[in-house]
């Protein structure tokens, strides 16, 4: 295949096409002076005419001087980066808190004239799961507990508001979007299956935990259609009630759509599953309830359970871009950094982001951001920002740490079905991102004959499938794979 043909492809924006013409054993080399022709006429295409696009190559290297820019498009301006967000979080998370950095959940209890009151509080631990509450409620079982008056959850580790504000109201409905709260619980949301039924019925709801049939309301509005209509889910829930809303339509006899909202009070919800999981060991519980009062100094820690190490974090926040992590560690960084009590422990983990990596040579004005985990369509970060991230870890002692956070191309996390039976199989750990027309991806790339390079690249305003913007973005990480050091 030569190089003219790929061009041919480019011009008539078939860069699926492209893809499929670059097996592992037909690469074409590349040298560095041609790289700049080869990306320009893909950035140049008449589909990407009206859309944005920013990219930065460099080699991998220690200093400034080590590094050369091989490619630059628009890489000092500013762009939506979607989950790109994440490498700076956890970049930072990694230099300040350390990768042995964890955070506990525990249960106090307070005896009062043989009344006994438990009081649960969290560090926003997002690794806390179904085994995780089955091991804090054995211990209490262990302590002897038969009767207990009052459960009461204390939600107060993470001060200011709980659901960012510069999210979009339908992600803070769905379970990508819960939020990361003191007191977390299987990420903070709920799963759930549609299933197609006849034509002309609605779909059957089944929720992965059946006890949540009884506690929620369904308010069913899609309907089962013929194998010609078109296929498509929207799930949404009221923002304070147990009030569940299905739109949208599945082809008789197909497979089952998965789907989960957030939990809407999340805290109090901590709190009653514990009770449920209590009373099954035998130990009543009278009632549950919030609290914002500090834990009585009388009160003695009954059980707890500690968070794995913040290493084993990472892999959930960039190779599977879990958002609920990426917010937890935000906030856990606010606070560590945080010289004072803050009122907002969003904001002040986003100004502690900016103060952890300027040392590494990232520049505070490269970016602005308002969350963790890219969520926001109000994050704004140059291509230059990730890369110059990316350079300065690649040299610290939490470099392979970091690094294997991410996911590799054709083998792990968001990148798994990408670049199969491509020279960049296995040759590129990356960071994906992803919201409405806005895709992204950065990592570390290793070209057959060539040392490595860094990359970002950033496309917003394509008004297209988010399957055609990642072809976009792939076709140009395949042509910097054919680099040759020459």
């Amino acid at each position: 295949m030569l190089r003219g043909s790929f061009a041919f492809l480019l011009a008539n924006g078939t860069c699926a096409a492209l893809l499929a013409l670059m097996p592992q054993s037909a690469a074409v080399g590349m040298c560095r002076a041609e790289l700049g022709e080869q990306l320009d006429a893909i950035a140049t295409q008449p589909d990407l005419r009206r859309a944005r696009l920013g990219i930065q190559v460099e080699t991998l290297g220690r200093t400034a001087g080590e590094r050369q820019v091989l490619y630059a498009r628009d890489a000092d301006r500013y762009f939506v980066p979607a989950s790109n967000v994440k490498l700076l979080t956890t970049a930072a998370a990694l230099r300040h808190l350390g990768p042995d950095f964890t955070t506990r959940t525990s249960v106090y209890g307070l005896d009062n004239n043989g009344l006994t009151t438990l009081y649960v509080t969290g560090g926003g631990d997002p690794t806390f799961g179904d085994e995780q509450l089955t091991d804090l409620a054995q211990q209490l079982s262990q302590q002897g507990l038969s009767r207990v008056s009052n459960l009461l959850a204390h939600d107060g580790h993470f001060p200011g508001q709980r659901v960012n504000p510069n999210w979009e109201w339908e992600d803070v409905q769905a379970g990508y979007g819960a939020p990361a709260n003191s007191l977390m619980l299987n990420q903070n949301e709920l799963g759930l299956t549609l299933f197609p039924q006849a034509v002309g019925q609605p779909l059957r709801v089944e929720w992965d935990d059946p006890s949540l049939t009884n506690q929620w309301r369904v308010e069913n509005f899609s309907k089962t259609v013929s194998a010609s209509e078109p296929e498509f889910v929207e799930i949404g829930r009221d923002l304070g009630r147990p009030i569940l809303r299905v739109y949208g339509q599945l082809i008789v006899g197909t497979a089952p759509e998965t789907a989960s909202v957030a939990v809407p009070e999340p805290a109090r919800y901590f709190a009653q599953t514990l009770r449920q999981r209590l009373t099954t060991l035998g130990v009543s519980v009278a009632q549950t309830d919030l609290t914002a009062q500090p834990i009585p100094s009388g009160a003695s820690e009954l059980a707890t359970v500690t968070s794995p190490p913040l290493a084993d974090w990472l892999s959930r926040t960039n190779r599977n871009s879990k958002n609920i992590y990426a917010e937890a560690i935000l906030k856990s960084l606010g606070l560590a950094v945080a010289a004072a009590p803050v009122a907002e422990v969003t904001t002040a983990g986003t100004e502690a982001v900016k103060t952890v990596l300027q040392p590494l040579g990232v520049a505070p004005d490269s970016y602005e951001i308002v969350d963790g985990s890219g969520l926001s369509r109000h994050n704004l970060a140059t291509p230059t920002a990730f890369v110059d991230t990316l350079q300065g870890m690649a040299f610290t002692p939490e470099a392979e740490i970091y690094r294997n956070s991410l996911a590799v191309a054709g083998q792990s996390g968001t990148l798994r079905n990408r670049f199969r039976d491509t020279i960049v199989q296995g040759r590129l750990h990356g960071k994906t991102g992803a919201i409405s027309r806005n895709a992204s991806l950065s990592g570390y790339l290793e070209p057959l004959n060539h040392p490595p390079v860094v990359l970002s690249i950033l496309l917003n305003h394509v008004n297209q499938r988010g399957a055609n913007l990642r072809q976009v973005i792939d076709a140009l990480v395949l042509e910097i794979a054919q680099l040759e050091d020459c």
